[in-house]
């Protein structure tokens, strides 16, 4: 079935005198949270279930088609945002990738070497041997402080411990400014909405527990958290473990603000499935990014990175993100997610 989408056009149309105006008086950085479906290289992990994504597994992933997909991956990167910042990211969360050595290989592409993209990244226990890392500019982010926090859930059949993704944090320094960022990539919907509800709560409660310990420290603390949470704006995690707001106004002193809640309710999503489009890639924000103190980073707009090249042309999915595997075969494409992003501007002194 054909899958419309009337907001696939940019989100955020500027004026050439408000673009100009705001390049004069304004840094301005990207800051973007990307799934790249399955980013595997195809040696086998003897510690992991990654047998399909090896040259002799089910998807007979090769040494060629894991280059073509390293490419494609860097291609999208290296464009989000560089409409309003005129750069790639400066710092961009990412899930679904299998190690260190994938994002090494990333980072060097020839779209991306010249940005000088440095890794934080930390082995999960998820079975599929997926992490979530965080690529950042070196000449805009300094890293102070990095750490993983392991997301312990039960199965409620079998009480099994779950092996899921853990949440990174990484706190440093943006152009001097110091901020918070955690990455996430929350338990699907595998099973049913409904039934796996109740691990997405428990990812959600370990995000406030690790955003509350901040702001114990600094109740005026920027906090970003973003990721492929698999849930939408509206879901019970987000608007009721972690409280956020849906406009600017309504965020109080240690409060976030999801600007993901308008964008869905206007039809806009990251990814489609069953001819329905969800936002399940968010990026959250807490409230010191409100202010009107622009001598550091507050927010200014947020999108969706979805140009024509990364929606499916024809076929059983036209209008589909174009993913990278389609019906068992690779399909050239790039992910079944869009990357979702925020602008942040500065003064210039």
């Amino acid at each position: 079935m054909i899958l419309k989408n009337k907001y696939l056009l940019p989100i955020f149309l500027f004026t050439t005198l408000l673009f100009s105006q705001k390049r004069k008086e304004y840094k301005v950085h990207t800051i973007a949270f990307y799934n790249l479906e399955n980013l595997f290289d195809p040696e086998d992990d003897p510690l992991t279930f990654d047998d399909d994504r090896t040259p002799k597994g089910k998807d007979r992933w090769t040494y060629d088609l894991y280059a073509h997909k390293i490419k494609n991956m860097a291609r999208v990167i290296a464009k989000i945002g560089t409409d309003v910042s005129n750069n790639a990211p400066a710092i961009i969360g990412v899930a679904e990738i299998e190690n260190r050595k994938v994002l090494e290989n990333l980072t060097i592409d020839s779209s991306l070497v010249s940005n000088r993209y440095d890794i934080v990244h930390f082995d999960s226990p998820d079975r599929r041997g997926i992490d979530v890392a965080l690529l950042y500019q070196k000449a805009f982010f300094k890293v102070k402080k990095a750490q993983k926090y392991e997301l312990i859930i039960y199965d409620k059949t079998t009480n099994k411990r779950l092996y899921t993704r853990d949440q990174l944090l990484v706190s440093g320094y943006l152009d001097g400014d110091l901020i918070h960022v955690i990455v996430n990539h929350w338990p699907s919907r595998r099973g049913g909405e409904t039934r796996s509800q109740y691990k997405r709560e428990k990812a959600a409660a370990l995000n406030k527990k690790i955003m509350d310990s901040l702001f114990t420290d600094d109740p005026y603390a920027k906090i970003i958290t973003m990721g492929d949470l698999n849930d939408t704006p509206n879901s019970p995690s987000i608007k009721k473990i972690l409280a956020t707001k849906k406009h600017i106004k309504d965020v109080e002193i240690k409060g976030l603000y999801n600007p993901m809640e308008q964008l869905a309710k206007k039809g806009i999503g990251s990814l489609a499935w069953r001819d329905q489009w969800s936002l399940f890639d968010q990026i959250i924000i807490s409230k010191e990014f409100l202010t009107s103190d622009y001598s550091s980073y507050q927010y200014y707009k947020a999108g969706i990175y979805n140009p024509s090249y990364l929606i499916t042309a024809t076929g059983r999915y036209k209008g589909y993100p174009y993913r990278s595997y389609t019906n068992g075969s690779y399909s050239y494409g790039y992910s079944d997610h869009f990357a979702v992003y925020i602008y942040l501007i500065k003064e210039k002194k």
